[in-house]
């Protein structure tokens, strides 16, 4: 899939915990999981909404598009 979640980066930075996010977003904390992981097909705006006004961030903080042969790159290098 062309577009990276960097969530992780973005709790990092912020030194937020995970289940702290889920809690202040209201998503479980095994959906934030599979968020994180880029392991969802679909994600609300309304989610991404609240997930950028907790984290005081903008959505190109958290998701990035790679065309198809960056992410293969990514693959081979990881």
């Amino acid at each position: 899939m062309p577009i990276l979640v960097r969530l992780d980066v973005m709790l990092a930075r912020r030194k937020v915990r995970s289940n702290t996010l889920a809690r202040a977003v209201g998503i479980t904390d095994a959906n934030l999981s599979l968020l994180k992981s880029g392991k969802v097909k679909g994600l609300r705006l309304s989610t991404l909404d609240a997930i950028c006004r907790y984290l005081d961030c903008q959505p190109g903080d958290i998701l990035e598009y790679l065309p198809d042969d960056g992410v293969e790159e990514i693959r081979d290098a990881g």
